[in-house]
């Protein structure tokens, strides 16, 4: 069973900066490309980020573009998200997610995921 880890989330003014880490078990890791996900209150649950199996490809959605970076750490079985020049609509629990299929392309799809992290919370003030 894969079970992924989140950590930090807080709290951060506009215009700041926060690192999420996603820790996963198991020793296929290597093999899945990963992601981010968010959801904010009220809202449908949306693509963040997503980082191949190498680390060689990512997919960014628009709206953080040019501001968020995954990165992963095979060695360390963990994906970042390094988010900069935080904007309150970013406020939203944000889950880190494997893909269902090993050595395939990055998914922006949440059906192509199969194992979920229980989220960290993200808000960001005015």
């Amino acid at each position: 069973q894969v079970q992924l880890v989140e950590s930090g989330g807080g709290v951060v003014q506009a215009g700041g900066s926060l690192r999420l880490s996603c820790a996963a078990s198991g020793r296929t890791f290597s093999s899945y490309a990963m992601g981010w996900f968010r959801q904010a209150p009220g809202k449908e649950r949306e693509f963040v980020a997503a980082i191949s199996w190498t680390g060689g490809n990512t997919a960014y959605a628009d709206s953080v573009k040019g501001r968020f970076t995954i990165s992963r750490d095979n060695a360390k079985n963990t994906v970042y998200l390094q988010m900069n020049s935080l904007v309150p609509e970013d406020t939203a629990v944000y889950h880190c997610a494997r893909q269902r299929r090993a050595n395939t392309l990055v998914s922006v799809s949440s059906y192509e995921y199969e194992y979920w992290g229980q989220g960290t919370q993200v808000t960001v003030s005015p």
